[in-house]
């Protein structure tokens, strides 16, 4: 029997995480030290009061049983965050929780557009940005990010008639994988952009916790006419440690919201329970751990940036997220290639530029999962190893 699969699988190949996994397991056969800097997952643990939240609700059964919807708590505690972490004031009806922001991201399209619209994307972005409209039919367009304006949206550059058809428009700061952080005039020609051409705002936000040298990450939402223009996804992922718990919100525009809600009713049963707990210990309890855990991706930013600096390697420091954003060494032409070479001469194992985009080619992405003195550690390999030197 033959079987007959969507065209649309054959826009995808395997994933360049699972075939960097696939190398990393190659080198470990073979007993050799892996330093994996490619995957974003945090390497610090949830903090004691947010766990026993989550192990406290796990033992009542009645947590088992379907959710259906955000337990009023929970959105007052979002309220509560909202108001005192950015003084953006929001009503319990602007707000809803999705299973991470992966999940949201990918299926807010369906609410928003119709197969063939136009949806604007960065290049280099993160990859689900454009998968999301794709699996939904719409036409994923890119708008270019540069280095020399420091990747910040030329609005100027889009097309009229681009931004005309244009649904909705995604964009996210600090910004995975460039680790560029926006200042406010970006915020307020981007929400005039949204109104001159009736283009829905999506700010991805899952990295106003981990910013730098004295910046204070902020909420799209605290911009006038934010609200009048879009939604703000808001993930507790990388702040509180809670990955696997997946749990993110969506915020902002009532009647988006309130879409979406339509949408999500028809393929999902809300979150599980005790997660909801959770993440009412994360946003209502200490934040102290939050701000402590940045100051460490920031000694581990210096640490990683100024150490290949010092060996020859002209690398920035990041400006946020918990990643660095590095070009590839003089020699090389191709992103693949130098990850490649780099994990097989070293064992350190980072992601290729190229797959966040077209203009992602020439950069590799590390991610600051390892303390500082395995920082100083890989930096020292790669200097031992010559490969700055081909």
């Amino acid at each position: 029997m033959k079987f007959h699969y969507a065209k649309r699988l054959d826009s995808f190949q395997a994933g360049i995480f699972a075939i960097l996994n696939e190398k990393k397991d190659e080198l470990v056969r073979q007993g050799r030290e892996v330093f994996n800097l490619s995957v974003g997952t945090p390497d610090f643990k949830p903090a004691p009061h947010v766990m026993e939240a989550f192990y406290k609700a796990c033992q009542d059964p009645e947590n088992y049983k379907y959710s259906l919807v955000d337990i009023p708590e929970l959105l007052q505690a979002v309220v509560g965050h909202y108001e005192r972490r950015y003084g953006v004031h929001i009503e319990p009806e602007e707000i809803m929780s999705v299973n991470g922001s992966q999940e949201g991201i990918a299926h807010i399209a369906l609410a928003l557009c119709d197969a063939g619209d136009v949806v604007l994307v960065p290049n280099p972005g993160y990859p689900i940005f454009s998968i999301g409209p794709f699996l939904c039919g719409a036409e994923p367009v890119t708008y270019d990010l540069k280095p020399e304006n420091h990747y910040m949206p030329d609005f100027s550059s889009i097309p009229a008639d681009v931004a005309k058809r244009a649904k909705f428009m995604i964009v996210s700061y600090p910004l995975n994988p460039v680790c560029a952080a926006a200042d406010d005039t970006v915020y307020e020609e981007l929400i005039r952009f949204a109104k001159e051409n009736d283009i829905i705002v999506l700010h991805d936000n899952a990295y106003s916790d981990i910013i730098y040298d004295g910046r204070k990450g902020g909420s799209f939402l605290h911009y006038e006419g934010a609200k009048d223009v879009g939604v703000e996804f808001y993930s507790l992922s990388k702040s509180y440690n809670l990955t696997g718990a997946r749990i993110s919100f969506v915020i902002g525009n009532k009647e988006i919201i309130q879409k979406f809600k339509t949408v999500r009713s028809q393929i999902d049963y809300g979150v599980f329970k005790p997660v909801q707990y959770g993440a009412i210990a994360a946003l209502e309890g200490p934040q102290d751990a939050v701000l402590a855990q940045c100051e460490e991706y920031e000694r581990r930013n210096k640490a990683l940036c100024g150490g290949l600096r010092s060996i020859g390697w002209n690398v920035p420091d990041s400006e946020g997220t918990m990643f660095v954003w590095a070009p590839i060494p003089e020699g090389y032409t191709s992103s693949e290639e130098f990850c490649m070479d780099l994990v097989e001469k070293t064992g350190v194992l980072c992601t290729p530029g190229s797959s966040f985009g077209s203009l992602g080619e020439g950069f590799v992405r590390f991610a600051l999962v390892r303390d500082v003195p395995t920082m100083e550690r890989i930096v020292r390999v790669i200097d031992e190893s010559g490969i700055l030197k081909r």
